[in-house]
């Protein structure tokens, strides 16, 4: 059970890079972490509609859903957003160390 697909995204692709041995330009490295930052926020917001989807299905009285399959549903979205939030604070406490560096 991924319960954190943007870490895992991020260990699969850094194991990538060790694998391949290259070293990277600036140019190409931001590419990389800009279609990855894009990608787990499409997973992220992936997670938050299908929790919704679903609550929204059992509260109109769908058999086929448990209570549990909802609620493992909204857990997932959650964490997953709580690490999104995390991700966030860090890169932005990480802009204005650079931003407070003397030149």
């Amino acid at each position: 059970m991924k319960i954190n697909p943007m870490q895992d995204e991020m260990q699969n692709i850094a194991l990538e890079m060790r694998s391949l041995g290259r070293t990277e330009t600036s140019q190409e490295v931001n590419q990389d972490f800009g279609t990855l930052l894009s990608s787990a926020i499409q997973k992220v917001n992936g997670l938050q509609k299908t929790s919704s989807d679903l609550a929204v299905r059992f509260d109109r009285g769908d058999r086929s859903l448990s209570l549990s399959d909802v609620m493992i549903a909204s857990n997932k979205s959650s964490v997953a957003f709580e690490a999104t939030v995390q991700t966030r604070n860090k890169l932005v406490e990480a802009y204005k160390e650079l931003m407070n560096m003397p030149v």
